[in-house]
């Protein structure tokens, strides 16, 4: 056998995807690329470690245990990177995140500071839906998430970073509402929603069902990127996280609808699971957070108020 860490790595990557596009975007390669090493590391066994049915990749019972072992062999290659940074008196370790898509607005503000004073951190962090997120956590696969509704299932701990305004916005190109005198006008607009299951969508559903509001012109989208650029184009109006159309609102692409009763208000928090028993680098990281969150705030979201 002569396959190499980087092979392991993108075969661990497809397993875990289970797809050479994802993989690929994952780890900033091509899909050929993916492609070669995946054949690569193929031609050192006998037996299969995927097959395409159809148009659909799958991972063999045995590409499952060298995904598995791969994985073993890459953990100890960190190991010994990671003792090898210790011993130049280097905090080193990898900080594993996971954040609900708005969230990347936020995260990389409280990381930046922190690996700059910390350069052997090894830095893992997964931007994705509240579903995803949630699951990593209950997995334990993820040292923190950062949510702006912190769920009732589990027993957390939680700091909180900064407020989550949200407001109903337009492009006043397209709609000349610059106010509604009472809730119920909302009834007359084309309203965008989040996919089910977002903290945003979450919290609109929560605010029309206490206003006794039924929206009937409603329209999903699946990102709140997709739902920006949405109302940026005209299509409808909705209730968007202050903290991700900065530049928007400073250009005039969207505008804020006076509407009584909102923003809505949440925090946006870092949490982790109350049981777990925190790396190193993961105290180092939570103990820096603590300390420079307010810091932090002034110089970068103070705008948000």
């Amino acid at each position: 056998m002569n396959y190499t860490i980087h092979q392991l790595q993108v075969f661990l990557r497809v397993t875990q995807t289970g797809s050479i596009t994802k993989a690929a975007e994952l780890l900033n390669l091509t899909q050929p690329a993916v492609s070669i090493q995946l054949k690569n590391l193929q031609d050192q066994f006998e037996i299969p470690l995927t097959e395409v049915v159809g148009r659909k990749l799958y991972v063999t019972d045995f590409g499952r245990e060298i995904a598995a072992a791969a994985e073993n062999i890459l953990n100890q290659v960190h190991a010994i990177n990671f003792k090898t940074m210790a011993h130049k008196g280097q905090l080193s370790g990898r900080l594993k995140l996971s954040a609900v898509s708005t969230g990347k607005y936020i995260i990389p503000f409280y990381l930046q500071s922190f690996l700059k004073q910390h350069p052997g951190v090894e830095l893992s962090l997964d931007v994705t839906n509240r579903f995803k997120v949630l699951e990593s956590l209950e997995r334990n696969e993820i040292d923190f998430a950062l949510v702006s509704i912190i769920p009732d299932q589990f027993q957390l701990s939680s700091i909180s970073l900064l407020r989550n305004k949200l407001y109903l916005m337009k492009n006043p190109k397209y709609f000349e509402v610059a106010a509604c005198q009472s809730i119920h006008d909302l009834k007359e607009l084309p309203i965008i929603f989040r996919e089910k299951g977002s903290g945003t969508r979450m919290m609109m559903e929560r605010f029309f069902s206490q206003n006794d509001l039924n929206i009937v012109n409603k329209i999903e989208l699946t990102s709140n990127e997709a739902v920006k650029q949405a109302v940026v184009a005209g299509l409808g109006v909705s209730i968007l996280p202050m903290i991700g159309v900065k530049n928007e609102l400073l250009v005039g692409d969207l505008k804020i609808i006076d509407v009584p009763k909102l923003p809505l208000e949440t925090d946006w928090n870092l949490i982790w699971l109350q049981q777990k028993n925190l790396s190193p680098v993961a105290e180092a990281f939570r103990n820096f957070v603590s300390t420079e969150r307010n810091r932090i705030f002034e110089e970068e979201f103070s705008w948000t108020l």
